[in-house]
């Protein structure tokens, strides 16, 4: 496989929120975008709003089902003859008490968040290879620092996450693929403005010492700067962008029902 042209960046759960924003990022630096989402309307939406069909290219997957995974990656490298960054950005989040979290939760949770990002980087990696290396970036959360409330799944499968960042390093940037995690704090996105209530919302800013939620575009920021030839030293790293939260720590008294 040669590589040729531009650079491409894959990202997934790219219809929305921070995913969209990491693909627009990478657009402004010049590179290309495969964009993959499970949710094919809102997929083609953003593709259609992207407006750049000759840089882009939308293809729908569910990162926890491995068939759908490899044909994905199989497209978008027979479309662009390249991979030179992932970003395992997929998620999904289902906050209940511990005893109310059944197995079919958990499983599915897991199954995006961890298997996800595992099933995506196994399929890119021998593109990158093939080309000469390149960067992974997954997207963790501050939940996979810190024990919290509402969160045994979601906090399990980010800390996981993390680990899994540090063992993907280890083996793969002895072979050119440095990977790295970003662990985003409160931001607002769409899905934090639907279940965050105005009291969950006002203890955050009280809880943050830049007294703020962060916007997409600034986690976008810090994962472009990951994948990029400027972050070519570093690998094995989870970044926390969170306006120092997690320095601080996590258990908000809204949420814990007081």
């Amino acid at each position: 496989m040669v590589k040729e042209g531009k650079r491409l960046a894959l990202v997934t759960g790219a219809a929305r929120g921070i995913g969209l924003a990491t693909a627009s990022r990478f657009l402004a630096e010049g590179w290309r975008v495969a964009l993959l989402d499970i949710d094919a309307q809102t997929l083609a939406a953003a593709h259609e709003r992207l407006a750049l069909p000759g840089d882009t290219m939308a293809v729908e997957c569910d990162v926890a089902e491995p068939d759908q995974v490899t044909a994905a990656v199989e497209a978008v490298a027979a479309r662009f003859g390249r991979i030179d960054a992932l970003v395992n950005n997929a998620g999904i989040a289902d906050f209940r008490p511990i005893l109310e979290t059944d197995y079919a939760t958990w499983s599915r949770i897991l199954a995006v968040n961890l298997t996800g990002p595992f099933l995506c980087t196994q399929a890119c990696a021998p593109v990158m290879l093939a080309g000469g290396g390149g960067a992974v970036v997954n997207i963790a959360s501050i939940s996979g620092f810190r024990a919290s409330t509402l969160r045994t799944a979601y906090g399990t499968s980010k800390a996981g996450l993390m680990q899994l960042t540090r063992q993907q390093a280890a083996e793969l940037g002895e072979m050119g693929i440095r990977v790295n995690a970003v662990a985003p704090g409160p931001v607002d996105t769409a899905m934090a403005r639907k279940v965050h209530t105005a009291e969950i919302r006002a203890e955050y800013r009280q809880a943050i010492p830049l007294g703020r939620y962060g916007t997409e575009e600034e986690i976008a920021e810090v994962v472009f700067f990951l994948a990029s030839d400027r972050a070519s030293y570093v690998n094995g790293q989870i970044v926390a962008v969170d306006g120092g939260f997690e320095s601080t720590g996590i258990g908000l008294a809204t949420l814990r029902g007081e």
